[in-house]
């Protein structure tokens, strides 16, 4: 009988563009882990206040809301789900309005702590384990994970990824928006964009996603079989 492969809690964090969501997404799927995209909850707060007239560029404002609205997050890799006050939101959170107003939401302490809560019960729900990507996972939110990566990439290769995703973006556009947004997520007080101290960095400027999944394929079962 095949002995059961112990639990692991992997934290994936950098900035965009450097294939984190594809990445955490596959490996999940591969390994057979739960999946979660913290980036997702963020924004389905933010599409949330600018859906129900918060003025998102009022922290106090943004403080006083957080704790109304009902972010539940499907952990299925293959098909991750998200949805605010029972309302599928998958799709309207990619908007780019939420994509410019979301680290200003994020920014918020009390955002933080409400969504940060959240993303610790998930995880400590996942029977046999789960990645979860973000931009504080391993510094933050789950500074005990079992295996933590950060994935970086030239700002060049970041903005030629987003603009592939995008339809008809500019590529200097988009190289100056996520320039500005990785300032704003390494800048602010609350659990800013860093990388953790015990973290695996890997550059993925140079590599193609599938190597990319290949190697944290391999370091997770390095990992398990250390376990």
């Amino acid at each position: 009988m095949e002995t059961a492969r112990p639990s692991v809690i992997v934290a994936i964090d950098g900035p965009s563009g450097t294939g984190k969501s594809s990445t955490s997404k596959a490996v999940a799927a591969e390994l057979g882990l739960s999946y979660l995209d913290t980036g997702a909850q963020y924004r389905a707060i933010t599409w949330w206040m600018l859906n129900n007239g918060i003025d998102v560029s009022n922290p106090e404002e943004i403080a006083t809301a957080a704790a109304k609205p009902v972010i539940v997050s499907g952990t299925d890799p293959a098909a991750p789900t998200i949805t605010v006050d029972g309302e599928d939101a998958a799709g309207p959170i990619r908007t780019q309005e939420v994509t410019s107003k979301v680290s200003a939401v994020s920014a918020v302490p009390e955002v933080r702590t409400l969504i940060t809560g959240l993303q610790r019960s998930i995880a400590a729900a996942a029977t046999g384990g789960i990645v979860v990507e973000g931009r504080d996972i391993g510094t933050t939110v789950l500074p005990d994970a079992d295996l933590k990566i950060f994935l970086t990439a030239s700002p060049e290769a970041r903005a030629a990824r987003r603009s592939g995703e995008v339809k008809g973006s500019d590529l200097t556009v988009t190289r100056e928006a996520l320039i500005k947004r990785d300032a704003a997520d390494s800048g602010r007080k609350t659990s800013p964009l860093a990388k953790a101290d015990d973290a695996v960095e890997v550059d993925t400027t140079e590599l193609t996603l599938q190597q990319v999944i290949e190697c944290v394929v391999t370091l997770v079962e390095g990992k398990r079989v250390a376990a």
